[in-house]
């Protein structure tokens, strides 16, 4: 099973977090266990518990996550590529029952991710 939701946690600032972006429907923050020079997670503060979830009536917050990855790719210096990564479920590796968006860069990322 999912651990608990620790991002509504830090969408509450109950668990304090190193935010480097926030407006009316997302937030982004640092993670704690990076992947790489910069690895942001991006997380709507609407809940939807996996990419499966998402509906048609989540369209157009799911593409505003993406301009967010895009804002944030700019500012932290990415220009030389960076990679969005989604995870779905347990066996896709989503560990926090929340959508989120992983924002890597920093460094030559390979393929097949892993």
């Amino acid at each position: 099973m999912f651990a608990d939701n620790l991002f509504l946690k830090i969408i509450d600032k109950t668990i304090p977090a190193k935010i480097a972006y926030e407006d009316d429907q997302c937030l982004a923050f640092h993670d704690i266990k990076p992947q790489a020079p910069v690895h942001v997670l991006i997380i709507p503060k609407k809940v939807i518990r996996t990419h499966d979830d998402a509906t048609s009536a989540d369209q157009a917050l799911l593409g505003h996550l993406h301009l967010v990855a895009i804002k944030l790719a700019k500012e932290l210096g990415l220009a030389n590529g960076y990679r969005l990564v989604i995870n779905c479920n347990e066996a896709g590796g989503q560990t926090v029952p929340h959508l989120h968006v992983h924002l890597l860069g920093g460094r030559d990322l390979t393929w097949p991710p892993g």
